[in-house]
């Protein structure tokens, strides 16, 4: 059921999926003609040096351009003409409109990955505080906090300045996190009595990582094979983790926190099949998404610290009766 139900999911974030580089609103006329008037008046000669002059000291740390304040100005132009025509709001340039806060593009998005951040680096210290290195499954643990850590600061860079460099290291980095994921479930399901196939195992997903990043960077940036792979790599993982979680329920009270978090996580993805203008130009179905995450961080990370203690006190056990 669980893998039927992640295939189904697969399916329709493949359907889902479309370029980012163009949309309506960046291919109306009217949105055109706007930019290419402003970038006239604006950005070159002495109205650049006065905009340069103008612009303020944070905005231009953060790369805002010439260009860039006129896409903006252009777009919300664009906008009210189309909510005075009673027209349904276009995106731009593949996302919503937004209103920026001082130079973050996407306020409430970047704000809920900054959370995700923070009650990632405060579970792994707790994680650390309460389980000894010996654990058999400290390392993995560790290291999965680390990358995850890592994709949220990313996350929140690019939601607070999108541009080309930006994306990428946000979907590379997310990409690692999946396949840890995935890395994390089999160390737990399979690799402490197996430890020449997990070494097999790791081996294989970072060759796929190293893959998947240098066709991304290297041919072509197809946003759509992204989606897919990291969606099967995340189904691979949900159905997984519920097959032992429903395997080991009743031996170990604890794996309920694994499955709900699992589960949950999953309900939650399917907001990202949502599409709907930001209710108040700043919350969209994604941001949504981000903050629903922060609270089941804590609870799979309370799962891997119960989970970490119990193998800790198993291998003690086991050491006593040898």
């Amino acid at each position: 059921m669980a893998a039927r139900a992640a295939l189904l999911l697969l399916l329709l974030m493949a359907a889902a999926a479309r370029p980012a580089q163009g949309s309506q609103g960046d291919r109306e006329p009217l949105y055109r003609e706007c930019l290419s008037r402003c970038e006239r008046q604006n950005c070159s000669g002495a109205a650049l040096r006065h905009f340069r002059a103008r612009q303020p000291l944070y905005m231009g740390l953060t790369g805002w351009t010439c260009r860039d304040e006129c896409q903006y100005e252009c777009m919300w132009l664009t906008v009210r003409l189309y909510q005075q025509g009673g027209h349904r709001v276009p995106q731009f340039h593949g996302k919503w409109p937004f209103s920026r806060f001082l130079f973050v593009q996407e306020p409430a998005s970047a704000l809920a990955s900054l959370l995700n951040g923070l009650a990632s680096l405060v579970m792994l210290l707790r994680y650390r505080a309460a389980v000894p290195r010996a654990a058999p499954t400290y390392p993995t643990c560790t290291a999965f906090a680390w990358v995850s850590l890592n994709a949220w600061f990313w996350s929140t860079v690019f939601h607070t300045r999108d541009t080309a460099l930006t994306e990428k290291l946000d979907y590379f980095c997310a990409s690692a996190v999946i396949l840890h994921s995935v890395y994390l479930c089999c160390v737990r399901t399979l690799g402490l009595q197996r430890p020449a196939l997990i070494s097999i195992f790791r081996a294989f997903l970072l060759l796929f990582l190293a893959g998947h990043i240098s066709y991304l960077s290297l041919v072509r940036f197809d946003y759509g094979y992204n989606l897919v792979a990291n969606a099967a790599a995340g189904m691979l993982t949900v159905a997984w983790w519920l097959r032992w979680c429903l395997r080991q329920g009743r031996r170990l009270p604890h794996v309920w926190k694994c499955a709900a978090a699992v589960l949950l996580l999953q309900a939650l993805a399917l907001l990202e099949l949502l599409d709907f203008p930001p209710l108040g130009w700043v919350l969209d179905a994604h941001a949504l998404w981000h903050i629903g995450t922060i609270p089941l961080n804590v609870l799979f990370y309370s799962f891997l610290m119960d989970d970490s203690l119990y193998l800790l006190k198993a291998n003690s056990d086991l050491f006593k009766v040898d």
